[in-house]
This record gives structure tokens, C-alpha cells and sequence, in this order.
């Protein structure tokens, strides 16, 4: 497939390479079921107006970031979900998650995974980290992440279901450093290819509360760039998220890298807490949602047998993307999943400081 050049912004990071054209793929079990990312915001306001402790795994991504599944949450707000979840499915070509197309199960070769190289390669991601330029994100400007993304999902058409994979597809979101404006335009989410409102208050009154699963820029800005009282607290915050908390611990940290702005002084001290992290290795093989080949920092959740991975580019150890690939067996709703299943994929492809909403690096709103 023949690449298409992006225009470059100055704010831009190192990872905002040519796209590709779409090819087929969806979002992972784990990482991507509830669709709108409003409703989730929603909800996870729900969850901490009453008390609700986080049982399961939270993906990030009512954070305008990707949501993974598995709070305890209210009755009222599971009911919720549970219809969006399955409007997923039902909707029709006018726009939407239906509209997306399906096709084969993406699959990958699991590349080996070693422990002995992890302090070496984070080492030089960290010094990667702290030597880019990253600007500032100054009044009235909003940070633009664009990425191709796709996941694998079990489909069920009548009484019979299987295993298939969503297009790949390109996802759009604007905050404004405070994070309470935003835009999202992602067909695996919205009704409309025009997008959706991420602002909040909504309509409900519902305010934006920052937190390291919905961060905002100045939220980051304000976190400690001390590794160990970093990654401290990480685990108090995300305490009885995730199937355990050294994996919460480290997904939180994925989610990030994949689709947030940490401050330049930030972002170093991200790697350096995840070299902390117990059972962090190193995959000599990886390859991001565009086919850009890679190594990769990852972890395994025993829980789920699934493997999230960071990938960085094997000659600059710029980040490029992320992946969770299915390592061990499992049975979901009755269809078996094999190890090699690319549970969910995305290549960052742009991320840059731009000066309106929809605006795009290189052009105007």
C-alpha cells in the first residue's frame, strides 16, 4: 500500500508518520467495549457519586481517552451500557459502529518475550523522551491525537457467533488543556461522521474531574516526575482496578502514552516508573497497527492471558503505538480465542498543539 505524506506542525511529535489507507480490524474485549466515550464519562461520574469501587478492568480510557471495560458500576449505569454495547452491533450504515466493515480475524506471530533487556531499552525510550522538543500547551490551544486504530471482537448474527475484526480506521480527538472542550470523531464510536462533543459540563450538568484514568494536560502537568513517587501513585489511585495491580499499573500507563500529552518532563519519568513494574518484558518482534515494525515493551495479565504491548521503533525508540495480543487460550461467549489474536492495535500517527477545535496540524478549523 502506498503511503500518503501528513503535514508536519512544529508542535508535532516524532511519532506523526504517513498513513496508511484503510484495511480491515476492531476494538479488543479488553480495551475498547464501551463505545461512547461521553456515556462512559457518565458512568464513571455515576461510579464515584456513589461510592462504587472499581472491580475490573478500567480502560481509560469518560476521559474522551479509549474506555476497557469492567468497573462495578450502578445497575442503572450497567443497564446503560449494556444498550450501547449491543447498538454496536445493531446499527445501521448511516453512521456508527455498524457501519464500520468486518473482516478476517487479525492475527500476528507472537514474537518472544525476554526480561533481561528491559532496564537497557527504557533507558534509552526515557532518554529519547527527555531530549524531544514538546511545547507548552498555551491558552486557548487544544491537543490533537490522530491514530489508526481497529480491534477484534466476538460477532453474533441470530444464535450463532464468531470471531471477526473491524476495519482499520482513523480516530480524531481534540481536548483543550484543561479538559473540559473537546471533539472526538471516531466511526467506531459515533452516530455521525461529523463526530461528537467530548465538552463538558453536558447536558446534565455533569463536570469534568481530571484523574490519571481521564487526565487532562494540566492534570499531568501538576503530577510528580519522581519515578518511584510516580508509579506510588499509580497504585493507590488505580487500587482494585484491573485483574491485578501491577497490570492496572502498567496499562495506565500504556493508556498514557497512547493517547494523551504528558508534559516534557513528564514523559521520561513515565518509562522509568514502568521499569519498576514487576513482570515487564521485552518482545524482540512487534509491529503497529500500520505495519510499522518495532520491539516492544509489554506485560502478560495471567488473568486474561492477553499481552499489552508498547511499541517503539527499533533504531529511534520513538513510541509508535500500542497492541494487546492474545497469548494464551481462551473461551469468550462461547467462541475460542487462539494466542496470535490481535485483540486491539493502534498507531499513533499525529500529535501536535493546535490552535482550534477540528483544526488539524498544517490547516485551519
Amino acid at each position: 500500500m502506498k503511503a500518503h505524506q501528513s503535514r508536519q506542525h512544529p508542535a508535532e511529535w516524532e511519532e506523526s508518520v504517513p498513513l496508511r489507507p484503510q484495511t480491515a480490524r476492531d476494538l479488543p474485549a479488553g480495551r475498547h467495549q464501551f463505545h461512547k466515550e461521553r456515556l462512559m464519562a457518565h458512568i464513571e461520574q455515576d461510579r464515584q457519586d456513589q461510592g462504587v469501587t472499581a472491580a475490573g478492568r478500567a480502560r481509560p480510557k469518560g476521559r474522551g481517552l479509549r474506555l476497557r471495560p469492567a468497573f462495578t458500576l450502578p445497575v442503572a449505569a450497567l443497564a446503560l451500557a449494556g444498550a450501547v454495547i449491543a447498538g454496536t452491533v445493531m446499527n445501521g450504515p448511516g453512521g456508527g459502529p455498524g457501519a464500520l466493515a468486518t473482516g478476517p480475524v487479525l492475527t500476528t506471530r507472537l514474537g518472544s518475550a525476554t526480561t533481561g533487556d528491559v532496564p537497557q531499552l527504557l533507558d534509552r525510550v526515557s532518554l529519547v523522551a527527555a531530549e524531544g522538543a514538546r511545547s507548552a500547551v498555551g491558552p486557548g490551544q487544544y491537543i490533537y491525537i490522530e491514530s489508526q486504530s481497529s480491534n477484534t471482537f466476538v460477532k453474533t448474527v441470530g444464535d450463532k457467533s464468531s470471531l471477526a475484526s473491524y476495519a482499520l480506521h482513523r480516530r480524531q480527538i481534540w481536548r483543550s488543556a484543561d479538559g473540559t472542550k473537546g471533539w472526538l470523531i471516531d466511526p467506531a464510536v459515533n452516530d455521525s461522521p461529523r463526530g461528537e462533543t467530548l465538552s463538558l459540563p453536558d447536558e446534565k450538568g455533569n463536570p469534568f474531574e481530571a484523574s490519571l484514568n481521564g487526565p487532562s494536560y494540566d492534570y499531568l502537568a501538576g503530577l510528580t516526575t519522581d519515578p518511584d513517587a510516580l508509579l506510588a501513585k499509580i497504585y493507590k489511585e488505580t487500587a482494585g482496578q484491573g485483574n491485578t495491580p501491577d497490570q492496572q499499573a502498567f496499562t495506565t500507563i500504556g493508556d498514557l502514552l497512547g493517547e494523551s500529552y504528558p508534559p516534557a518532563a513528564l514523559y521520561p519519568a513515565l518509562f522509568k516508573a514502568a521499569a519498576r513494574i514487576p513482570g515487564v518484558v521485552v518482545v524482540d518482534d512487534a509491529q503497529d497497527a500500520i505495519g510499522r515494525p518495532g520491539v516492544a515493551v509489554a506485560r502478560l495479565d495471567e488473568t486474561s492471558g492477553i499481552r499489552e504491548e508498547w511499541i517503539f521503533d527499533k533504531n529511534t525508540h520513538v513510541f509508535l503505538g500500542v497492541r494487546t495480543v492474545q497469548v494464551e487460550q481462551v473461551t469468550e461467549e462461547g467462541v475460542v480465542i487462539e494466542p496470535g489474536v490481535v485483540r486491539f492495535t493502534s498507531a499513533v500517527t499525529a500529535r501536535a498543539i493546535v490552535d482550534g477545535m477540528k483544526q488539524t496540524p498544517g490547516h485551519g478549523g
